[in-house]
């Protein structure tokens, strides 16, 4: 009879936790377009989407009710266009356009008049 070949011994659990396999991905379909505050026109409105800020800068932000899956509307600006109002969760909140560019929003369809 041969002799037996050890098995090798298998990792523990607690240190292979992150196999690629594990990894939450999301993923937008369909034809929707991403674009930034800066480029919303007056009454335009939209979901948001991502929020590329430094933590610090975004958790302000966040703090403020600009969280991902809230529908921001555009409003009106300063006679330089900066700053620019933007209505949030019930608030109105002053954006500078530098800030702004730096958040992205699913523009909501456009109303049908009655």
């Amino acid at each position: 009879m041969p002799p037996k070949t050890p098995k090798p011994a298998s990792p523990p659990l607690d240190k292979d936790f992150r196999r690629a396999h594990t990894e939450t991905v999301l993923q937008l379909t369909g034809n929707k377009t991403l674009t930034t505050l800066v480029d919303l026109a007056r009454g335009d409105a939209g979901t948001l989407e991502e929020i590329n800020l430094p933590g610090e800068e975004a958790r302000r932000l966040m703090e403020l009710g600009f969280l991902p899956g809230m529908r921001i509307t555009a409003g009106w600006s300063a006679p330089g266009g900066d700053p620019r109002v933007f209505q949030v969760d019930g608030s109105e909140v002053a954006l500078r356009r530098e800030t702004a560019r730096h958040l992205r929003v699913l523009l909501d369809p456009p109303k049908r008049p009655l």
